[in-house]
């Protein structure tokens, strides 16, 4: 029994010392795991560099028998943690990065990781239940040929450990090395015969619908010939990763392997959704990899012209309402990305965007406020709720706003029951207001105080407002995104 204690010791000090370290190695992965699984913003740095820390502290009491027991109930207590934001995880739907070994060794939580912390906890709890002065054989009381095997052993291990390691990290880059020359070589054939490759169709990677904006609505066939509406995608109440590609698009076809690959891992939550062009032969030959794929056709991208997507690949989530969740991810790097931060996020929120890092308002409640309007009457933020609402900013001095006048005023007059309601904050004297003939409220907003609230960028911006008060959208600017946000294409 002592030699079989001294081996759990062993053993443990080794997988909280490997722990500890590939966390240490990668602070900021530690980081974004410890968001990921519900520690506040503020706390994840500190609370990043505490867990390593601790683990480490553990690790070296199993190796003296004096303080095994005070690892082993501090292991425990750590380890059921872990299991109990596990399984909270697995019961939202989610698959965080556990982040259990840190650079080292990562995998999405899931039922192999839970298992895996259990078999540790359990060890941890034999060595709680032997006591404090009952922990196995200490390293001074075993045979000196014993101790001299089992610390060359334990150097044998390390040593393989270091090894396997940066074997891992040079296989990861060769594999990134040869996906780059893959894609090159492919590209490369497009042009083999002298031909130089025009792009200027391709417009800017990071245009595209504003986040909130309603997908817009379509029937296409897909390779089977059957037609396939928005409306139908949505009803599988699944979020939708739309795919923009082509049969002629050479990177398009190296990344298919990765896609797949997502495709099974991310299949419970998302949809995957190609959208392509040409005929069916072509896109099953250059498209049909493995597993099933919905693949939609269009006859001359107009799906992808209007969502701006213009590069193959590109990328774009949409939410469980329709709404835009995602910017468009152009290009294997962003799409990657993209799909890393899909994996962490949690699917029973009712308002999933992923952002590029930009600051939103998304989510957040609108601002108080109590102002009349140019007709006298009393508007609070109260008349915001119960209805969803298009809150535009407006100067009658900006010529981008005055140029968008006619439009809104056309849209506010004939404004549909589905659309949203409408109301304007301006600034200026209330006589300079009286050429926009709005039958929606205007609001005059001095120093444009309220507008900094909702998070305005410049005139003329919106946001969208659900009915509970909530932004729902992030500031779109200009007159483009702005119709964007109701579904209008101009």
């Amino acid at each position: 029994m002592d030699i079989l204690l001294l081996l759990i010791r062993l053993f443990l000090f080794g997988v909280f010392a490997l722990a500890g370290v590939g966390k240490l190695l990668d602070l900021e992965g530690s980081e974004k795991a410890v968001k990921a699984f519900g520690t506040p913003d503020e706390y994840a740095k500190t609370f990043a560099i505490a867990l390593p820390v601790a683990e480490l502290i553990f690790a070296v009491c199993f190796l003296f028998v004096g303080t095994s027991w005070l690892g082993a109930v501090g292991a425990f207590i750590l380890l059921l943690s872990f299991i109990g934001g596990m399984i909270w995880q697995i019961k939202q739907g989610n698959a965080p990065d556990c982040h259990c070994f840190g650079q080292i060794h990562s995998e999405p939580v899931g039922k192999k990781s839970l298992i895996r912390n259990i078999v540790f906890a359990v060890l941890a709890l034999i060595l709680i239940a032997q006591g404090w002065n009952y922990q196995g054989l200490g390293f001074s009381e075993l045979p000196n040929d014993i101790a001299a095997q089992l610390f060359t052993g334990l150097a044998a291990v390390a040593l393989l450990g270091v090894a396997v390691f940066y074997l891992k990290k040079i296989s990861e880059q060769q594999t990134l090395i040869m996906r780059r020359i893959e894609v090159l070589e492919l590209i490369s054939h497009d042009g083999a015969n002298g031909k130089e490759i025009e792009r200027e169709e391709a417009g800017n990677p990071h245009e595209g619908l504003p986040l909130g904006a309603p997908f817009p609505d379509f029937e296409l066939a897909d390779i089977t010939g059957k037609t396939v509406t928005f409306e139908h995608l949505l009803g599988r109440a699944k979020h939708i990763l739309f795919f923009f590609v082509s049969p002629t698009c050479n990177p398009c076809k190296a990344l298919l392997p990765e896609i797949e690959a997502w495709q099974a891992e991310l299949q419970d939550k998302v949809q995957f959704v190609y959208v392509s062009s040409g005929n069916v032969e072509e896109n099953l030959e250059k498209l049909g990899g493995k597993g099933f794929k919905q693949i939609l056709l269009q006859k001359d991208r107009e799906l992808a012209e209007i969502v701006k997507a213009r590069w193959t690949p590109t990328a774009l989530l949409v939410n469980t309402d329709g709404a835009v969740a995602s910017p468009l991810a152009a290009g294997d790097i962003a799409i990657r990305e993209l799909i890393e931060k899909i994996k962490s996020e949690n699917f029973e929120d009712d308002l999933l965007f992923v952002t590029n890092g930009a600051l939103t308002k998304i989510g957040e409640r609108i601002p108080e406020f109590s102002l009349k309007d140019l007709q006298g009457r009393e508007i609070t933020s109260a008349d915001l709720q119960g209805k969803r609402t298009l809150v535009t900013f407006w100067s009658t001095t900006c010529p981008f706003c005055v140029g968008m006048l006619d439009d809104l005023r056309e849209w506010d007059s004939e404004r549909n029951p589905d659309d949203p309601e409408l109301i304007v904050f301006s600034t200026g004297e209330p006589e300079d207001h009286e050429d926009l003939r709005l039958k929606s409220p205007i609001i005059l907003d001095e120093e444009f105080k309220i507008a900094d609230k909702f998070g305005m960028s410049g005139t003329p911006s919106a946001v969208l407002v659900d009915e509970n008060g909530r932004i729902v959208s992030e500031t779109a600017v200009g007159a483009e995104k702005i119709w964007a946000l109701v579904g209008k294409r101009k």
